[in-house]
């Protein structure tokens, strides 16, 4: 049960392509990592940190990405 989650603001999704990501994991280091897992494939404007929620496991973050804009592939 999630008790608070901030509105997603309709700028973020106001044209196909535009994501809002929630992630939710045990802890800081694996959150930061699945973000910059999806930040070297799209553009993607990250967080910062993560948030706790009180009474909840884990942490919590949100990251934007614009699926427009694939990144090129590192060789």
């Amino acid at each position: 049960m999630v008790l608070y989650v901030n509105p997603i603001n309709e700028t973020h999704v106001r044209e196909p392509g535009l994501v809002v990501v929630d992630v939710a994991a045990a802890d800081e280091a694996t959150a930061l990592a699945f973000q910059q897992m999806l930040a070297g494939r799209w553009a993607t404007a990250t967080a910062e940190h993560t948030t706790r929620d009180p009474g909840q496991p884990g942490v919590r973050l949100r990251c934007y990405l614009d699926l427009r804009q694939e990144l090129p592939a590192h060789s």
